[in-house]
């Protein structure tokens, strides 16, 4: 009997080499994934820009391969930027996105000569203003803008409506931008956008495409001497075998095409036109796997089985509903042994990793694996219940190496601090 085989890899023995749960990343599908992006860019024969959303999944490997790959990166926080700068990439490939980005990781995309930063509001205008005049030095920036594009996806990940903690009002963003004209170190390089995530249909894409075509027109009417138009990401994934996914191949061209029939239209050129993919990128190259503990069977209402892990390692099913698919990778599905099962966690919540599913007859010890999990699981996880962390494989053909450690119960702890008025007591 074969087990179930990620790429070249037989999924049973890196459980049993790397314990569970465990993530699991195919440097090959990465690689693919942003490849089928650039084609779409490539057939339209215009000048863009790829960055990688790095939210969605990040470690030094992975800044590694973007950059191999001639990518840009997105980092969302200080966190996110000192993991590129330690990986080695050169700064110039990064951008610092944010709604309320520190003075201290504005100091640190400023001491390091990033690429771009990426303006969120008002305030943080002004902030990076006074430290720009400070630090004496050129800043490049684009400006995020909330055009009012209603995303077709969950309420918790629609960014781009105007009630949104993101970017500035498509209103106000004019007055706004023109207060740099007295800021002598902030160099205006573009507008951005990004409307939501996990969207399928391209038709507000398209519309928030064209809006911010016609302000960015605006804005270099107004002087502006902008060169790039950031649309965003947001291109979801079939998380499920029947789910719709996003055509990166078929929407790139028209979202293209539309732009350059307008930007002929409002008489002007076509800018570099940037993305900021994370999920597509990311989602389906990843799996995780896990370990049956329990099984639980409720005659009349349902088959409990539950896992070693859960919330803690992907918390998108307790945030936003979402839905994974998964199998036994030890047995194959057939028509005989199939079972209704309702798939939980092992933390002190409802915890609930999949509602419902048909697996191949569950039994303690078998290995789970949940698909597409590449997005959002590891850099969303956490130490609830005092769980470690579990550890990250990249593989690469027949190759696999662990590129994050699995935390140990002594991480856990590191910084634990017993103030000294409890040391002295006698309890």
């Amino acid at each position: 009997m074969q087990n179930l085989f990620f790429e070249k890899h037989d999924l049973v023995e890196l459980a049993n080499k790397y314990k569970t749960p465990l993530f699991v990343f195919s440097e090959d599908r990465l690689r693919q994934n942003i490849q089928a992006i650039k084609k779409g860019f490539e057939v339209s024969g215009i000048a863009y820009e790829i960055n990688f959303a790095a939210k969605s999944f990040i470690t030094q490997a992975m800044c590694k391969i973007a950059e191999s790959e001639g990518i840009c990166l997105d980092v969302a926080s200080g966190g996110e930027l000192y993991t590129a700068l330690t990986a080695g990439v050169n700064p110039k490939i990064l951008s610092l996105h944010g709604n309320n980005k520190s003075i201290s990781e504005l100091t640190m995309a400023i001491e390091n000569h990033v690429g771009y930063i990426m303006v969120d509001s008002e305030n943080e205008l002004d902030r990076l203003n006074h430290l720009t005049q400070a630090f004496r030095q050129e800043v490049s920036v684009i400006f995020r803008i909330a055009p009012g594009v209603e995303a077709h996806t969950h309420e918790l990940i629609q960014t781009g409506k105007q009630d949104t903690k993101f970017g500035l009002p498509l209103k106000t963003a004019k007055a706004v931008i023109a207060k740099t004209k007295a800021m002598p170190y902030i160099n205006v390089e573009g507008i951005h956008c990004h409307i939501g995530s996990q969207i399928v249909d391209e038709d507000p894409f398209i519309k928030a495409a064209e809006k911010m075509l016609r302000l960015y027109k605006e804005l270099l009417e107004d002087g502006f001497k902008l060169t790039r138009l950031n649309l965003g990401g947001g291109f979801g994934i079939a998380y499920l075998p029947e789910d719709e996914a996003f055509d990166v191949s078929h929407y790139i061209p028209k979202m293209v095409d539309g732009l350059k029939a307008l930007a002929k239209t409002l008489d002007m050129a076509l800018p570099i036109i940037m993305v900021e993919p994370g999920r597509y990128i990311s989602a389906t190259a990843g799996i995780t796997l896990y370990t049956v503990g329990t099984i639980k069977e409720i005659p009349g209402i349902r088959t409990y089985i539950s896992v070693d892990g859960g919330m803690a390692d992907n918390p998108r099913p307790a945030l936003y509903d979402a839905k994974y698919n998964a199998r036994i990778c030890n047995r194959p599905l057939t028509k005989e042994n199939g079972k209704s099962v309702r798939v939980s966690g092992k933390a002190c919540e409802t915890d609930q990793l999949i509602d419902h599913i048909v697996l191949a007859d569950p039994r303690i010890g078998d290995i789970l694996v949940v698909e597409h999990t590449g997005a959002y699981g590891y850099t969303m996880s956490s130490n609830y219940n005092r769980l470690p962390r579990p550890a990250v494989v990249l593989l690469n053909d027949t190759k696999d190496e662990v590129i994050v450690e699995r935390e140990t119960y002594a991480d856990l702890i590191k910084n634990d601090r017993i103030p000294t008025w409890l040391k002295e007591r006698n309890v």
